[in-house]
């Protein structure tokens, strides 16, 4: 009998606890629902912002500040019970006609409040020790904050939101962090100052707390937001904002963070294209072939002719003009990007002076739409090309632009008895090979990697977890593997050569690559704007970073002008001395 009334309490009980908690999820999908159809913002933010003081851009630093720290951390605002763009926007009409920082204060505090109570947090761990990024909330002694107003901020740190995010998450088995529930507003090309201005705080704050290099940056992140709200605010059409976004963009220091869907950009820089393809050799810009061969006799360049000068500007100062709209991780990345682009224009034809044998020239160079000049051709990949073939005599040279993850059976048992191997990451492989690739050249279990990744349940901490290994295997091939890299080595790329490098006798050269290793997390801002990060950091196991340094060749070896002229691929040509002198 006893246990028959136990088990009927511990029914009513379970009974009562489920209705309690039906009760609590219908109320939080009432407030699902009602974000969900909030749109009185959906044409617009109804902000026009004046003149701008030193004081209103700290009041503007400071919102958006606390806008982002609210997001990330607060209990309501995480879990998506409101929609926090426009609830940004509903705030700011009061926030903009406070008098003094006692009224912002109050204010503030005021409205932090009305999002509900901050429950204890009981799961809530301290910031690892070891973590490579602390999170930073120095601004909370800034901006002289009142003592209330930081000790709230404070409990809502010490109780921060656990578990599920509604606007960032992690990628499984990956630790990058995926930015949820941001709508890109596409329709709006030209936003408003209140959505330009959005823009600006849900960068900002998903590199603060979420971008785990955030700390090999040149910049001070702290300071950007500061030094970017006047140029997000007078940006005065389409163009100028999206100019001022990739300049932005370009502060993290991150080859990943390249822009899309910014079409007036993209046409301002110019939508005609010159026949010559062209890189930086020995520092200098230079012709280094025609996208089509059959227009290689028409345009007055030949391959090897160094520009001097394009538009009447000499090559360092378009270099000066323009690299703050090429985020890229270094230097050497940054000029092949601008490369790309460096003849570009609106107009037919363009003025070139040049360099050649000596002799100075000059001529109009005709311009033409990308198909028409075979721009295109340079990303274009031949489904016939061979992932591998034997070079030398008996070398094998595998091409990772063109393999399949089915090939590597294939070349394992082609390997045997051939003199060496030389992998060509001079590109982007085709599929990714990085793991059961580097197996085939090591005799044993190593590790080549670890990462840093980021924590959502403590917004701006960055700490190390797993290593990458490669198996390795007893039937190993043990002569030289030569592995080439150069700056258009990037991100999977970058990997692949790391886990070569772990091969029992591999030897890199080249120089130094792209430096944004690690996958990539999309970011996406008002306008229909798209952008990327290196989500997870990438080191050697010895601590050595690989962002922004990238993979640095053991034998560093550079084309030459007068081997573009030659036609001949002198990297190659040094993998192939090198095996060779092993005879």
């Amino acid at each position: 009998m006893v246990r028959k009334l136990t088990l009927l309490m511990l029914s009513l009980l379970f009974s009562c606890s489920l209705l309690s908690a039906e009760s609590a999820n219908d109320g939080q999908q009432d407030k699902l629902k009602s974000v969900l159809s909030d749109i009185e913002y959906h044409r617009g933010s109804n902000i026009s912002l004046p003149v701008l003081t030193e004081r209103k851009i700290e009041n503007l630093a400071l919102l958006g500040k606390v806008w982002g720290f609210l997001k990330y951390h607060h209990p309501g605002v995480a879990s998506g019970q409101y929609n926090w763009d426009y609830e940004l926007f509903r705030f700011f009409p009061r926030y903009q006609a406070v008098d003094n920082n006692q009224q912002r204060n109050a204010l503030l505090s005021n409205w932090i409040s009305g999002l509900g109570a901050v429950a204890i947090c009981k799961a809530c761990v301290a910031t690892a020790k070891n973590a490579v990024i602390k999170p930073d909330l120095n601004w909370l002694g800034s901006y002289d904050l009142s003592p209330d107003l930081r000790q709230q901020l404070t409990f809502i740190y010490e109780n921060r939101h656990q578990g599920k995010q509604h606007y960032v998450g992690t990628i499984f088995d990956v630790g990058n962090p995926e930015f949820l529930n941001e709508n890109g507003y596409r329709d709006m090309t030209y936003p408003d100052d209140g959505y330009r201005l959005l823009a600006l705080y849900r960068y900002w704050n998903m590199i603060h707390y979420f971008f785990p290099s955030k700390h090999l940056s040149d910049k001070n992140w702290r300071g950007v937001l500061e030094q970017y709200i006047p140029k997000f605010v007078i940006a005065k059409s389409q163009l100028e904002y999206q100019q001022v976004a990739v300049q932005l963009f370009s502060e993290i220091d991150d080859s990943h963070a390249y822009p899309n869907g910014v079409f007036a950009f993209q046409d301002w820089k110019g939508q005609k294209f010159p026949p010559v393809q062209l890189e930086f050799v020995q520092g200098k810009l230079v012709v280094v072939g025609h996208y089509k061969t059959e227009l290689s006799n028409k345009t007055g360049l030949k391959t090897g002719d160094q520009i001097t000068k394009i538009a009447g500007k000499t090559i360092e100062q378009v270099i000066r003009a323009n690299q703050k709209f090429y985020p890229a991780s270094n230097k050497a990345r940054r000029l092949y990007n601008m490369s790309i682009d460096m003849m570009r224009s609106n107009d037919q034809s363009i003025k070139i002076h040049y360099v050649r044998e000596g002799r100075n020239g000059e001529l109009m160079l005709k311009l033409g739409e990308p198909d028409e000049v075979g721009f295109f051709s340079r990303f274009a990949r031949d489904e016939q090309a061979k992932s591998f073939e034997l070079i030398a005599g008996n070398i094998g040279y595998i091409n990772l632009r063109h393999i399949k993850r089915k090939e590597i059976k294939v070349i394992k048992a082609k390997l045997p008895g051939t003199r060496g191997v030389i992998i060509d990451i001079r590109n982007y492989p085709r599929q990714f090979v990085a793991i059961s690739l580097a197996n085939l050249f090591s005799g044993t279990k190593k590790e080549f990697a670890k990462f840093t990744t980021v924590n959502i349940n403590n917004p701006g901490e960055v700490v190390f977890s797993d290593a990458a290994t490669i198996s390795g295997s007893a039937q190993s091939y043990q002569n030289k593997v030569i592995v080439i890299v150069n700056e258009i080595s990037q991100s999977q790329a970058e990997y692949t050569a790391m886990a070569l490098q772990a091969g029992d006798n591999t030897t890199v050269i080249g120089s130094t690559t792209s430096g944004a290793d690690g996958n990539i997390s999309k970011i996406v801002l008002p306008g229909g704007i798209i952008t990327a990060i290196s989500g997870i950091g990438v080191y050697y196991p010895d601590g050595r970073q690989t962002q922004r340094i990238g993979i640095v060749p053991d034998v560093m070896i550079r084309p030459t002008i007068s081997g573009i002229k030659a036609g001949t691929d002198e990297l190659l040509e040094k993998a192939i001395s090198l095996i060779e002198s092993d005879r």
